[in-house]
């Protein structure tokens, strides 16, 4: 309350002085409500001043004859208009007379909507920045459900907003309430509305197909019609200042337990906005028995696609490479993940399991698939050593069944032949294996003895096994050097060391 000196004072400047409210407002130190309040109280209008003569009056017809066609046209291109026609003022004053004259659009008044328990969900996707696994950004997506009647709210975070999160977040919020609301409203989001022409809706397939199994009717909100929805925005926006906001987690399960917690304590503890003296987790009871019951069968919201597995054994799923058994290689699998486990099937048969990586370029290996390849492979070299062999030497089969009879290691016999075949050709080997065969010795060192003994019958010097490692210097030529200059060397020393 001000005193009745100050209210008279108010009342004699603006109408006697004609002093603006703002400026009446400054000079006595007041804010300009209270002096707006004290004028309307008074309820007598100030006397209409005498207009004085503008730059501007000629071209008002104008300024509202293109306005009437054009709305939405731009104060500055009316200006230059103006200006064109002989305007000779500032483009400051001609903006408030647009301003003025400017078509305005009709406020709306929105109606209060109310629905009956158990009646109606809201549901939407709120992001929250991005989280670092590894060497992977991911985004971070909230899946928000707030029953229209109690309030009551539920709140999931995932690493993704795709078909399978949406879906899984519908469960695990019925699970939460014990039922299913009988109408789910969304904002005209991908995951619900693949396209819109007016009121011809093509819903998701896949949602309808959710739908169908829980019972309850999607539906979606008008275009451009947010407040129809205004709940779940709400929450929200509380979930951001009460929750959120400097709040510390360690990793997204540790996020989603503590959000757990925050929706049975702090927001089921809020007030009831139908009436501030109850409680939204007291209605919630009240509203729970008003659902649709759950079905008896899950449905399934495991993530599902069809992985083409080249030459190496592994399929990719979500920016990872997990291994396969190398006999399923060159062909078609089926990744059925959840948001922990990732499985691999070849038809209905389950070949691999392994645990999800939210990592991104990383390999998840299970020791089993890498140790079956590497011996697959050894046994692959030692059959094609074998191929071989019997190729050079016919004889070799019958010494290899020998060998076998004996329980030998057929591995290092393959060996050390493919070595002996290397050094000495095939057709010396094959002489060698049938002499080793004849006097019954079946090793590798019997066919090396055989072979060393012809060449040294033929007065020939035997042979070395000289081998290079690295493939790339197999073909290297290496020019002799002359070693009559370490000679001299030698003459120059002896020389040195008389004197």
């Amino acid at each position: 309350m001000i005193a009745k000196e100050k209210e008279a004072e108010i009342l004699r400047l603006y109408h006697a002085e004609r002093w603006r409210i703002h400026t009446i407002a400054k000079q006595l130190g007041l804010h300009h409500t209270t002096v707006r309040r004290v004028i309307a109280q008074t309820g007598e209008p100030r006397a209409p001043e005498e207009r004085r003569p503008s730059l501007t009056d000629p071209y008002i017809p104008l300024i509202v004859e293109t306005l009437k066609k054009y709305p939405k046209l731009t104060a500055q291109r009316l200006f230059e208009m103006a200006k064109a026609r002989g305007y000779c003022g500032g483009p400051d004053h001609f903006r408030r007379v647009v301003s003025m004259h400017r078509p305005r659009k009709p406020s709306e008044a929105y109606q209060r909507l109310s629905t009956l328990p158990g009646e109606q969900a809201q549901v939407d996707w709120a992001h929250f920045g991005s989280v670092t696994i590894g060497r992977a950004t991911r985004k971070l997506y909230a899946f928000v459900m707030v029953l229209s009647w109690s309030r009551a709210a539920w709140v999931r975070f995932y690493l993704g907003s795709s078909m399978p999160y949406f879906l899984r977040g519908h469960v695990e919020a019925f699970d939460h309430f014990g039922g299913v609301p009988r109408v789910c409203l969304y904002d005209n989001l991908k995951s619900a509305v693949l396209e819109r022409r007016g009121d011809a809706i093509r819903f998701n397939p896949r949602l309808l197909e959710f739908a169908g199994h829980y019972r309850f009717e999607p539906r979606p909100v008008a275009v451009a019609r947010g407040n129809e929805k205004g709940r779940v925005e709400r929450l929200i926006r509380y979930l951001r200042s009460s929750f959120f906001e400097a709040r510390q987690w360690r990793d997204v399960d540790d996020l989603n337990r503590q959000c757990v917690e925050w929706i049975g304590h702090v927001a089921a503890q809020r007030p009831w906005p139908e009436d501030k003296r109850r409680l939204v987790g007291e209605v919630f009871e009240e509203e729970r028995s008003k659902l649709l019951a759950n079905p008896d069968t899950p449905y399934p919201i495991e993530e599902r696609i069809e992985v083409a597995v080249r030459k190496t054994p592994y399929a990719r799923f979500d920016l990872n490479d997990y291994s396969i058994p190398h006999t399923h290689t060159h062909r078609t699998v089926s990744v059925v993940a959840t948001l922990t486990v990732v499985r691999i099937l070849d038809g209905m048969t389950v070949i691999a399991e392994h645990p999800r990586s939210w990592d991104r370029g990383a390999t998840i290996e299970e020791a089993s698939h890498i140790q079956e390849l590497t011996e697959s492979k050894r046994r692959a070299r030692e059959h094609r050593g074998f191929d071989r062999l019997q190729k050079a030497a016919p004889s070799s089969r019958a010494f290899f069944r020998h060998a076998a009879d004996r329980n030998l290691n057929l591995g290092s016999i393959t060996k050390g032949l493919l070595r002996l075949l290397d050094v000495y050709g095939p057709g010396d080997f094959e002489e060698a294996v049938v002499e080793a065969l004849e006097r019954d010795r079946i090793h590798v060192a019997a066919v090396r003895h055989v072979l060393e003994r012809n060449r040294a019958a033929q007065s020939l010097p035997p042979r070395t096994d000289l081998r290079i490692a690295p493939a790339k210097h197999a073909d290297l030529v290496v020019t002799p050097h002359n070693l009559g200059s370490y000679d001299g060397l030698s003459k120059k020393e002896n020389t040195d060391d008389r004197s």
